[in-house]
């Protein structure tokens, strides 16, 4: 399978960034990171997160959005965030397909989710919750995509159960 992409628009906090490549490299998808970051890659805060699979993450660096779109051509982008006019689970996540979560403080740019409404999906949340922790979200959607591709090279439980009594 053609794998997933995880997009991180100008990132803030280095642990979530961590987190999230951990979840990546168990996942097999890429790691996009849009800058401006909130914080150097060489961090210790965002290696202890990612802890030792830093290094089997595929991690690219754009300048800016302009940047990431030129370099990815013909990418099929959803946009996370809370004013996603559908739910994540509503749509059909594409072998390949890049899902972008916003920073921290203020999420996607508005002037980027303007231009693809249709591309927008959202977690739902109780009331006046405004957002969930990023990394949480980006697995939330991540592991609806792989899911929905047959969690395709992925061990599954029923696999791994398996293979522990097999070696017992």
């Amino acid at each position: 399978m053609k794998g997933l992409n995880i997009v991180l628009h100008q990132p803030e906090i280095p642990q979530n960034t961590g987190n999230i490549g951990r979840t990546c490299a168990a996942a097999g998808a890429r790691l996009h990171l849009i800058e401006p970051l909130g914080f150097q890659l060489n961090e210790k805060a965002l290696k202890r997160a990612g802890m030792d699979y830093w290094h089997e993450i595929d991690v690219t660096t754009y300048i800016d959005y302009q940047d990431f779109l030129q370099k990815n051509p013909g990418a099929v982008i959803y946009y996370a965030t809370t004013k996603g006019r559908q739910l994540y689970t509503d749509v059909t996540y594409e072998p390949g397909c890049y899902l972008m979560f916003g920073k921290e403080s203020g999420g996607i740019p508005e002037e980027i989710l303007k231009e693809h409404p249709d591309s927008c999906v959202r977690i739902p949340m109780l009331g006046e919750t405004r957002s969930l922790n990023l990394s949480n979200a980006a697995a939330i959607v991540l592991y609806e995509a792989l899911r929905q591709n047959g969690f395709a090279d992925l061990k599954l439980a029923g696999e791994l159960h398996r293979l522990h009594w097999q070696d017992a």
